[in-house]
């Protein structure tokens, strides 16, 4: 390969990557302007506003006035990537009654980059009123903060946590998060043991949920699944046995519905 092939190969892998930079900062905070965009990714405000040009011609990011945001467009897109995922088909009619049941939010989260996506969720009655997490569908999550995320890390070797805490600081959401390495592994055989995982409003305060993995047929780890809700709802008994009983058993269903497909991944 030439030396100009190989510049201009360059320029592209620059472009693509900056320009995710872009949109994923957009699916995190929401409506920016140039400027904000600029600074926190520490590009020059022409370099952002060039690449928002070009976003916007093809139809990734809408205008509104002075901000920008992320169009519809992605959400598809995001949304037909959800549908075509066999953990989801599986597991969307369990998470819809598992917050029938418990009147609770339910969520259905998949590991992606050392990160959890909350992949569905389902809104129980009881929690009508409260919209908190109306925005965390498809928003990438610090696993330990998370009942979820904890969960999926009690199911991993303690070398593919070392390796994912390497990449992510265990970042403080709120006074109750686990910050320290040790602290985590600790928790982490606990809820190994056990089955499930408790968030005491680690990731936000007055919210509480009680998570369990999902495996598969080798014992891979292939998500989680939880409820949550606010501490006015989710305390007592109905959080530290009624719900973990609701959670462990969705999840064993789930697993063996998945165990008896032939065409799931890994199972053929």
């Amino acid at each position: 390969m030439n030396d100009a092939a190989t510049s201009e190969n360059s320029g592209t892998r620059t472009s693509v990557s900056r320009s995710i930079e872009i949109i994923d900062t957009l699916a995190r905070r929401g409506s920016l302007g140039v400027t904000e965009l600029a600074e926190t990714l520490d590009l020059s405000k022409s370099t952002v506003h060039a690449y928002l040009k070009t976003l916007k011609q093809s139809g990734y990011v809408v205008r509104d006035g002075e901000k920008y945001a992320l169009a519809y467009k992605l959400s598809l897109r995001g949304e037909s990537v959800r549908n075509q995922s066999q953990l989801f088909q599986i597991a969307r009619d369990e998470i819809d009654d598992l917050a029938a049941e418990t009147g609770l939010y339910a969520h259905l989260t998949v590991m992606e980059n050392g990160r959890g996506i909350n992949l569905y969720q389902a809104k129980g009655d009881s929690v009508g009123r409260y919209d908190y997490q109306t925005e965390k569908i498809q928003q990438p999550e610090p696993l330990h903060v998370t009942a979820t995320g904890k969960a999926i890390l009690a199911a991993l070797s303690r070398e593919s946590v070392e390796s994912i805490l390497d990449r992510h600081d265990l970042v403080q959401r709120t006074p109750h998060t686990i910050t320290d390495r040790d602290a985590l592994f600790a928790e982490l055989s606990t809820i190994d043991e056990r089955g499930y995982a408790f968030n005491d409003e680690e990731e936000i305060e007055g919210f509480r949920a009680v998570g369990a993995s999902i495996r598969g047929r080798n014992d891979e780890v292939l998500g989680a699944l939880s409820v949550s809700g606010p501490t006015s709802i989710l305390h007592g008994d109905h959080f530290r046995e009624e719900s973990p009983e609701a959670v462990t058993r969705t999840a064993n269903l789930i697993e063996v519905t998945i165990n008896m497909s032939n065409t799931f991944p890994g199972n053929e």
